[in-house]
């Protein structure tokens, strides 16, 4: 493979990279949320580059960017590779970009080198895997795979705003949850290349690594509720306070984690109302996000979490509640694609590191339709959902070569 195509490559794509970022919905930060303007205009700009590879373009009533590379005959099947457009708050260039546009750039290099699929491709821009609008990850990718339910459409955003009535303005009109946009006889795979968002790769000196596995992941909505009361006449032996109900049980969270690796457990973010400096807090709500390589051992800390939180509430005379917000279970990546990314990453790289993902993917509900593997690229520091985030170009252009390889091989197999 001639390097100085690839160099030139990763030289386009870090452009891109760098420009994808600034289309965002906050001045001097890069933010994009499902089915806002920013995501509008990224799917427009992203739109373009496909149609410069050669793919027909259009957008699903989710709001995916969808480029397709056809031709291949009316018998042949389809290979799908694709990651997500949208972004958390004050994010980085490369955690979801990276995955649609690496693969943009991979199928312009193999046209140069004037290699044909006999299969056709699919490069999806899913609208949504970060759950920042609506605390719920994976509406794009759960659309294109026909698993967006009712209760997903009623899922509601801070203002009110519930995800049917987003895609009514989004499609002129409302429309029931959307069919797979493939039937799973059609496909041959999914391929997703992210960044590892961890530091195993960079302490073993490898630019990529294929992932085997995902773990699967509890979020929930944890409410306490006591009794609101001045700060200053309330004696602290009748309080019921909420606020360190919470506490008490945000400890705990990170007490099971840290005795059961590799768990982890985590409390993103937390509210107290009324929220005066000084009224005792009679709710307090907070989220949970459990997750865990084994399923069973993933509930077993979620059932344990539980009975720990009613226990605390009991004993402070407050009230509690939960209400499970996703609940995914673990993925294990296809060991046919996985073993023929494997050969790939030895003959681009020298050697293969085979390793899970704590994070969750859109790879997560894309094998609901088909098999799927994961490529991870290093990331500086192990650091993401970060302005500072980082990938050295080349290990970009290792990436690029990789799945281009890849891609060649699939194209020799079939």
């Amino acid at each position: 493979m001639p390097k100085i195509l690839l160099a030139q490559a990763a030289e386009t794509l870090t452009r891109r990279l760098d420009q994808l970022a600034r289309v965002s919905d906050e001045r001097g930060e890069t933010t994009r949320t499902f089915m806002s303007p920013a995501m509008g205009r990224a799917n427009a700009l992203v739109g373009r580059w496909m149609r410069a590879a050669g793919l027909r373009v259009h957008e699903d009533r989710v709001g995916n960017v969808i480029g397709r590379l056809g031709g291949a005959g009316p018998r042949a099947k389809t290979f799908l590779l694709g990651s997500h457009l949208d972004t958390v708050r004050d994010a980085g260039r490369f955690d979801g970009a990276l995955g649609v546009l690496l693969p943009i750039a991979a199928l312009e290099v193999v046209r140069d080198l004037g290699i044909g699929l006999p299969f056709n491709v699919e490069i999806v821009g899913f609208s949504e895997e970060e759950g920042v609008r609506f605390s719920s990850a994976y509406l794009g990718s759960k659309g294109y795979a026909g698993r967006l339910t009712r209760s997903d459409l009623g899922l509601r955003d801070p203002s009110g705003v519930s995800v049917g009535e987003a895609l009514a303005r989004h499609n002129g009109r409302r429309l029931p949850p959307p069919r797979a946009a493939h039937s799973p006889d059609e496909l041959i795979g999914y391929l997703e290349v992210h960044i590892e968002q961890g530091p195993v790769l960079e302490s073993r000196g490898l630019p990529s690594g294929v992932v085997s596995a995902i773990s699967g992941q509890t979020r929930a909505r944890v409410v306490f509720e006591g009794s609101a009361g001045h700060a200053g006449t309330t004696p602290m032996a009748l309080r019921r306070d909420a606020l360190a109900c919470a506490a008490e049980f945000i400890l705990a969270v990170e007490a099971i984690a840290k005795s059961r690796p590799p768990l982890v457990a985590t409390v993103g973010w937390i509210r107290a109302l009324p929220g005066a400096t000084n009224v005792i807090a009679g709710t307090a709500e907070l989220s949970l996000d459990v997750r865990h390589p084994l399923d069973a051992r993933r509930r077993s800390a979620v059932a344990d979490l539980r009975s720990i939180a009613q226990k605390i509430a009991r004993g402070r005379g407050a009230r509690f509640s939960v209400k499970a917000a996703q609940d995914n279970p673990a993925v294990t990546c296809s060991s046919d694609l996985t073993a023929l990314l494997a050969r790939s990453v030895r003959a681009c790289q020298g050697r293969s590191l085979a390793l899970p993902s704590g994070a969750g993917h859109d790879a997560v509900i894309m094998s609901s339709l088909t098999p799927v593997a994961m490529l991870f690229v290093r990331c500086r520091k192990g650091l993401s959902h970060h302005p500072d985030e980082f990938v050295h170009p080349r290990d970009l252009e290792a990436a690029l070569g990789i799945v281009v390889d890849f891609l060649t091989r699939m194209a020799y197999r079939l």
